[in-house]
């Protein structure tokens, strides 16, 4: 559909978002969507269903993973975009990360359940049976209780890294992150880097060992990224030839990101499809 939005990271119940995959699909459609990226937290679960429901509507798929890494003490989101879903690294490693967030989840619902009503089958009931389990799902949990009043609320309170109850989670470096994605064909781009100042243990060099391993962009059209981050960020991406992404990260009701509300531009789109070798986009 040329000359429509396309929106390069969304999410759907798969991981944290609210909707199917083909809810999330028929969103972006009613949207106004052309081209729209699936990238559920370390999973591809539902490209299938993604794909499938997109037949014949005219909107393009692309498939794509939002892969957890830590950095130091900062959680790094790495985008990854047509790479092979069946290399063997990638199973592997995200499932390790999924452990690792599952195990993370049960220990902080133990530590919030000393001091508020809340179980593990609270958490449980607010995920979908191939969810990537996760704070999303305990903030969600919270809601329901009635101790927050939506998941910005539970994130900036109970589960804020300061409130005590915070763990950290098993994940790669960034560096092994982009190592991987490229292995599998994939093209990596990092996800909101100058989001409230987390940006910053992302220094020129680390950017430039990134670019140098294959990094292809990085994602600054972002509602959360601060506008002195992407200042400087741009400086480095010209620096270093990467491109800059825009996208939503939408979350259906999870989050107020709305479709389309930042967008790539097409010839970035071309550049990105045009470097991947794992896998193409889908369009009936």
């Amino acid at each position: 559909m040329p000359g429509t939005p396309i929106d390069l990271h969304a999410h759907s119940a798969v991981s944290d978002g609210t909707e199917t995959p083909a809810e999330l699909v028929r969103a972006a459609v009613a949207a106004g969507i052309g081209t729209l990226a699936i990238t559920d937290h370390d999973s591809t679960a539902g490209w299938v269903e993604a794909i499938e429901t997109a037949a014949g509507t005219g909107i393009t798929i692309i498939p794509g993973m939002e892969l957890s890494t830590n950095y130091g003490p900062a959680s790094v989101h790495m985008l990854a975009y047509l790479f092979d879903p069946l290399d063997g690294a990638i199973i592997a490693e995200t499932a390790r990360i999924r452990e690792g967030r599952l195990h993370r989840a049960e220990r902080i619902v133990e530590r919030i359940a000393a001091d508020y009503d809340l179980t593990w089958d609270d958490v449980l009931a607010e995920a979908t049976d191939d969810s990537t389990l996760g704070r999303p799902h305990i903030a969600d949990a919270l809601v329901r209780k009635g101790y927050v009043p939506d998941r910005s609320a539970a994130f900036e309170s109970i589960l804020h890294w300061r409130s005590g109850y915070y763990e950290k989670y098993y994940a790669p470096s960034p560096l092994e992150g982009v190592r991987m994605i490229v292995a599998a064909g994939g093209v990596p781009v990092l996800a909101h880097p100058a989001t409230h100042g987390r940006y910053r243990p992302m220094s020129d060099a680390v950017i430039r060992e990134l670019a140098d391993e294959g990094l292809f962009g990085l994602e600054l059209d972002h509602r959360d990224n601060t506008e002195e981050g992407k200042r400087d960020l741009r400086q480095l991406a010209a620096r270093y030839g990467l491109e800059i992404t825009g996208a939503s990260d939408y979350h259906g009701a999870g989050k107020p990101n709305r479709l389309g509300e930042n967008t790539t531009a097409p010839e970035v789109l071309e550049k990105l499809i045009a470097r991947a070798s794992g896998t193409r986009p889908a369009f009936r």
